[in-house]
């Protein structure tokens, strides 16, 4: 009878284990998506960042804060492109920043307001660290980065991790993105989102053991 009832205590202890546990996965699961969204409250900064990708909904964002008065310029972050190869075949490619530059001269920011960076960079990590080596040879201290609402976490994370409060970064989410964080299993867009930016976020805290391709 003893040897019945710590066998039963055993299997209830490892049983109750087994659900905590399952519950726990269930609520990362169904709240990953919503988590990875942040958004900084905005103020007026020296300049206003385009990050590479989402066109052309980062740039209308970025247009709309301009116009609102809070920064007085805007930086576009070019990605790596296959520009070079394709004019060795003389195949013309415009590229990602001509066309973000596009957009915020249609949506109302002026051309010489306008400024992209010199050198494109393969992913989040190196377009922070050439933001803010940006900032800190022009003597800026404060940038608006503008991105995709899966995106915004582990920009903020890149952020505190390579460059801290100074300069100061507040990251804003394109508001027409249509991430569906609450709802992400549900369409391969954002699911595909989702695993990228947990991923992305794991290399990040771990510091950046895996290195992108330039190729």
């Amino acid at each position: 009878m003893i040897e019945w009832r710590s066998s039963s205590r055993r299997w209830l202890i490892a049983g109750g284990i087994i659900i905590a546990l399952a519950a726990a996965a269930a609520t990362v699961f169904f709240t990953v998506g919503e988590w990875l969204v942040v958004q900084d409250p905005i103020a007026h900064a020296d300049t206003i960042v385009v990050l590479s990708g989402g066109l052309p909904m980062r740039a209308i964002e970025a247009a709309r804060i301009y116009k609102a008065g809070y920064a007085n310029q805007v930086w576009i972050s070019p990605p790596i492109s296959p520009v070079e190869d394709l004019k060795t075949m003389k195949i013309p490619y415009l590229g990602e920043d001509f066309y973000n530059e596009k957009v915020l001269i249609v949506m109302g920011v002026p051309p010489d307001s306008i400024r992209i960076l010199e050198r494109p960079d393969a992913n989040t990590e190196e377009e922070v660290r050439q933001i803010s080596e940006n900032l800190r040879s022009n003597d800026l201290h404060s940038a608006i980065v503008v991105t995709s609402k899966s995106h915004t976490r582990r920009v903020r994370t890149i952020w505190r991790k390579l460059v801290g409060y100074d300069p100061r970064m507040m990251v804003r989410y394109a508001s027409e993105d249509p991430y569906d964080g609450a709802h992400w299993w549900r369409r391969t867009r954002d699911a595909l989102e989702v695993v990228r930016e947990t991923l992305g976020l794991l290399n990040a805290w771990a510091g950046f053991p895996l290195r992108p391709s330039r190729n």
